[in-house]
């Protein structure tokens, strides 16, 4: 009989779909946050990141984890690293949600998390998601409410993905043995400038939403008067570099590979959450 599955982050944007996705299918999930949360379908467990005590209690009778970096931190290394290391050592099987396009530079911290994984020996599976559509309802909706996104991306191109294809590839992961030891790349299934996701999102929620190019200190200064962290807020800009450059821009077809179907269009994302948008 397959073990538990444990899901860290589970009450998170990603973690949430992939416990419910899980239960659905008749898996034994164990949804893993700081205060246990209760979630649909799922035993919960406290967990701590910072916090070893709470490892044994959380990886006790599972054979398969997802883990990924939560946002607002500048280390995933040290954050993440050692959940992943004491998983390995009980054979645990890996699924490791990281970020698009860490593999051009072995200096990247979260390249150097893929590095770790590999070297483990346990039995993984790597996914790379690049911006999510869903950051239109999170990261850039005070923008959207204004009537205008303000970001460091110039007219650089990204495929967008619909974080409800992100935790269908996890769940494939996670249910199959056939894509083991292996790293995808997820994305959407076109490149589209901001100007464009601005012209997609106006059309459907029926309100004026433009696009305007920032430099990164104005991007920083808006995101410290928002709240967030200095440190986190020049991070935040400094990965627009890739999206300038049109790294993140050619669509993938391993969403496909995962899942068996195509990923989810921006308009389909807007659409399915115009309500939000709109709010």
């Amino acid at each position: 009989m397959a073990g538990k599955i444990l899901v860290l982050g589970s009450n998170g944007t990603i973690g949430s779909k992939v416990v419910r996705a899980l239960a659905a299918r008749g898996e034994t999930v164990r949804a893993a946050s700081r205060k246990a949360t209760a979630v649909d379908g799922a035993e919960a467990v406290a967990f701590d990141y910072e916090d070893a005590t709470t490892f044994g209690p959380a990886l006790d009778g599972v054979d398969r984890l997802f883990v990924l970096t939560p946002a607002g931190y500048l280390d995933p290394v040290g954050l993440v690293g050692p959940i992943m290391a004491a998983a390995a050592a009980r054979g645990i099987k890996v699924v490791l949600m990281t970020v698009i396009g860490v593999d051009a530079d072995d200096n990247i911290p979260y390249r150097q998390l893929e590095l770790q994984l590999e070297k483990t020996g346990t039995p993984f599976v790597i996914l790379r998601p690049n911006w999510f559509s869903d950051n239109f309802q999170s990261y850039w909706i005070e923008g959207i409410r204004h009537g205008a996104i303000a970001v460091p991306a110039a007219e650089g191109r990204t495929s967008f993905i619909d974080t409800r294809d992100i935790a269908e590839s996890i769940v494939a992961a996670l249910t199959s043995e056939a894509f083991n030891g292996r790293a995808f790349n997820l994305t959407g299934p076109e490149a589209l400038s901001y100007g464009e996701a601005a012209a997609i999102l106006s059309r459907v929620t029926v309100k004026p939403i433009a696009y305007t190019p920032v430099d990164d200190e104005t991007f920083v200064g808006v995101l410290v008067g928002a709240g967030v962290p200095e440190d986190y807020a020049h991070f935040l800009a400094s990965i627009f570099h890739p999206v300038r450059e049109g790294w993140v821009a050619n669509p993938t077809g391993d969403v496909k590979i995962l899942t068996g179907h195509e990923p989810r269009s921006l308009e389909t994302y807007a659409k399915d959450n115009a309500e939000a948008l709109r709010a």
